[in-house]
């Protein structure tokens, strides 16, 4: 017969003969009870192969370890990685994340916060859709959590905002697209999902006129995730109907420019640098893919370290002290030109 399994941190305690006390000062922070103590409870969980329910205890304290990370798309690499940076630096800050994705959907945005308060989080990290977002709930959350924004800013909205210099990243990338050919058109959605696009479209229109370029803007139509898509069925229009007026394209971001080398390899245009080719596709994100596109796409790193780790930290420092930031914080990462093939 095998050992009966434990159910609970009381039971724990009986079979191993520890008091109740001591096993959850242990849990909470191991080096707080004696040596002989602690090897005697490290002992007692190795044989009865018993592991603590971490919800339970966060539930029981008017304090939790749990750290709420939300972001609008998990499907979406960029939000995949850099969701996955801010998880390893809660959890090597001893802290317990809790990753949740809205799927696209802003009322599903409203509902993982509506979960994050039932398990009483010590703070939130928070990457919004922006004017899709529901306002009043994020603004509700805010008054009752520690809130850190990343990715894309809400005027007003949690305690610090960390995010990239579109405006410098998209006049680095004009500047490069000006100097080494034809000056680039910009296409975007008609509907962005991300309030970022209208901050680089900004950025496009104040760099053109610098460089006394004359912009041109293009919006496809579709709204939603499927980037790829419509970069490639209204892309691929476009080219077809060679509306662009000059050979270098830039792209409000990689996954639209990801649509549009496809929509290019079926019209049988070769993009890239070189007289042999018919045209240049730029993005912004360095999407975690565009490295490995045909051609290799040229494009603008976010620091997502930067970011990651800037949050996290603003995060902490809140929560050390037990009060929030004396004013809010905004942070800009530059973002970093990456040169490929495309362009």
């Amino acid at each position: 017969m095998g050992q009966p399994k434990i159910r609970n941190m009381e039971e724990f305690a009986a079979i191993s003969g520890i008091s109740r006390p001591t096993v959850s000062k242990y849990f909470n922070d191991p080096d707080s009870v004696r040596s002989s103590t602690r090897k005697k409870i490290e002992t007692a969980l190795k044989k009865h192969d018993y592991q603590p329910n971490v919800f339970a205890m966060n539930q029981n304290r008017r304090k939790t370890k749990n750290i709420g990370i939300v972001v609008p798309n998990l499907a979406d690499p960029f939000f995949a990685e850099i969701a996955r940076r801010v998880e390893l630096a809660c959890i090597e800050a001893g802290y317990s994340p809790i990753l949740l994705s809205s799927h696209g959907s802003p009322a599903m945005e409203r509902d993982n916060l509506n979960s994050l308060r039932a398990l009483k989080p010590a703070g939130v990290l928070l990457a919004p859709f922006g004017r899709m977002s529901d306002t009043d709930a994020i603004k509700a959350f805010d008054a009752d959590f520690p809130l850190v924004l990343f990715d894309a800013n809400m005027a007003g909205i949690g305690q610090a905002f960390v995010g990239t210099n579109n405006f410098q990243s998209i006049d680095l990338m004009v500047e490069y697209l000006c100097r080494s050919g034809e000056p680039p058109c910009f296409f975007e959605m008609k509907f962005p999902s991300n309030p970022n696009a209208n901050k680089r479209r900004q950025a496009y229109l104040e760099s053109m006129a610098r460089h006394r370029q004359t912009p041109r803007i293009f919006q496809a139509d579709g709204e939603g995730w499927n980037f790829e898509e419509i970069g490639s069925t209204e892309g691929g229009r476009l080219l077809a109907e060679n509306a662009f007026g000059t050979n270098t394209v830039l792209c409000s971001n990689d996954r639209l420019a990801i649509g549009m080398l496809s929509a290019a390899y079926g019209l049988d245009l070769r993009v890239g640098h070189g007289a042999e080719c018919h045209l240049r596709i730029a993005g912004h994100d360095d999407h975690p893919f565009s490295r490995f596109t045909c051609p290799p796409l040229t494009t603008i790193a976010q620091d997502y370290d930067g970011i990651a780790n800037r949050a996290v930290s603003g995060l902490f420092r809140m929560l050390e002290a037990e009060e929030r930031l004396p004013s809010r914080e905004e942070t800009l990462f530059e973002g970093r030109l990456i040169m490929r093939d495309s362009a």
